[in-house]
């Protein structure tokens, strides 16, 4: 959208996190609170976003090294009003201004933008993301005459009994008319017994200006979810998974046990693939259609095809294909690709591989830095030995290879197509195509040797 700048309020110690971490920077599904809230902010459009640091504030900067934000310093935490007036060279005239906060990772997008829109269409000073609850203890109460219009914003320790019966509460969340705010935050004082300047006191200074004042109601009082201690950011990691599986669920994919399902909001699940209990799923992961995922199967920055089968499996930062099975107990590290219709089986690690199609590595096996062929049988106990202590070398298999069990292929060497090796052979030279490599010593046998 155009026109549109945030001010991100993110100063707090966050003492009852009880830890030397900056609240902001402690994470919900991998990303740290603030970049959450800053992604959030660039999703709706801004291109100037400030950020109000206070605590541990190069640690937080240092966190964004790299993000188009700008910082400013609050070195005295003296309330929400003078945390944003830290940024008033960052406030401009002809601009909204939406005001979020580092530890509120919850808000989407969508209602930000429906709050943008809102705040223009009703040409209103101020605009407010309100909710009604059951429990209002503790937030501010918006109060609104007979006709539904907005009065006044009145916080729980200032209300009337009356006024502490009103359920619909005060979000903390805004959008201002750039030259409203600056004008307001010139008048709000510090008289209080907390010796602060509150941002909500504009809202009354806005409206005695003649300017509108509203807020706008929403359904989903998650959005506005607020972390102050590891209990509340656990909730939040709730709260996300939640939201995360039932859009996926909704989108044609099955998770058989959505509470024992952990996927992250950057992860891309095709239809009618199933996802079985006990999985973590993270990063950029992207999985096909009419995949079978778990039970119990950690994928991080995966790339799968369709029809794929994993289970028990951890499996990162590389691709798999499509008709491909994987598991139980398999380990595929990173910068591996497994091809089409290939079978990777019960305790076999890849690493740093190609594995071309309809190859089979069903077990016991491990294969590093290798650029494997296709057709070939890996026999059980397989071993690429890649690592002489000081570098690592390459092993080269070639298409309808067959490798007997217990056999250790010493790099860097070269399996010509066609080839041969015996079980139990140590292979260290290549060997050519279609010939057998036997790499062991004749079998003598000792008669009378027990008696």
């Amino acid at each position: 959208m155009n026109n549109i700048s945030a001010i991100i309020l993110a100063a707090g110690e966050g003492t009852r996190m009880k830890s030397k971490t900056p609240k902001v920077l402690h994470k919900v599904l991998g990303k740290t609170m603030l970049k959450r809230v800053i992604d959030t902010a660039k999703a709706v459009g801004t291109d100037n976003i400030c950020v109000v640091t206070g605590h541990k504030y190069e640690t937080v900067q240092e966190s964004l090294k790299g993000e188009n934000v700008k910082f400013v310093l609050q070195s005295e935490q003296l309330g929400t009003g003078h945390a944003v007036m830290q940024a008033d060279e960052y406030i401009k005239d002809n601009e909204d201004v939406l005001i979020l906060y580092g530890d509120t990772p919850l808000i989407k997008a969508d209602t930000l933008i429906e709050l943008i829109n809102y705040h223009r269409n009703e040409n209103n000073g101020v605009s407010i993301i309100s909710a009604v609850v059951d429990n209002s203890e503790g937030y501010g109460h918006i109060i609104r005459d007979k006709s539904g219009n907005f009065i006044k914003n009145v916080e729980y320790k200032d209300a009337t009994d009356e006024e502490k019966a009103v359920k619909e509460i005060n979000s903390g969340i805004y959008c201002f008319k750039g030259s409203s705010l600056k004008k307001a935050l010139k008048l709000i004082k510090n008289d209080n017994v907390q010796g602060e300047y509150y941002l909500p006191d504009t809202l009354e200074i806005i409206s005695c200006g003649g300017e509108k004042v509203n807020a706008m109601t929403i359904g989903d009082i998650t959005e506005f979810f607020g972390v102050n201690n590891r209990v509340q950011l656990a909730e939040a990691e709730s709260i996300m998974y939640k939201r995360i599986n039932q859009k996926l669920m909704l989108n044609g994919v099955t998770i058989i046990s959505p509470d024992n399902t952990y996927i992250g909001d950057d992860v891309d699940i095709g239809i009618d693939t199933i996802i079985y209990p006990g999985c973590v799923i993270e990063g950029k992961t992207k999985i096909g259609s009419d995949c079978e995922i778990g039970p119990d199967t950690r994928l991080i920055n995966m790339t799968v095809a369709d029809n794929v089968t994993i289970q028990y499996t951890v499996a990162m930062d590389s691709k798999i294909g499509s008709k491909t099975k994987v598991g139980p107990f398999a380990y595929i590290r990173p910068n591996s690709d497994i091809g089409e219709n290939r079978k990777i089986g019960d305790f076999v690690e890849v690493k740093n591989s190609v594995i071309g199609n309809n190859t089979k590595v069903s077990h016991l096996t491990y294969v590093g830095d290798s650029d494997v062929g296709e057709r070939i049988n890996f026999g059980c106990g397989t071993v690429t030995v890649n690592y002489d202590g000081h570098k690592k070398y390459r092993t080269v298999i070639e298409d309808d290879v067959f490798i007997g069990c217990n056999a250790n292929l010493v790099a860097p060497v070269t399996l010509k197509k066609g080839s041969y090796v015996a079980a139990g052979s140590t292979i260290t030279t290549n060997v050519p195509e279609k010939a057998l490599a036997v790499a062991r010593n004749r079998q003598k046998n000792i008669e009378g040797w027990v008696k």
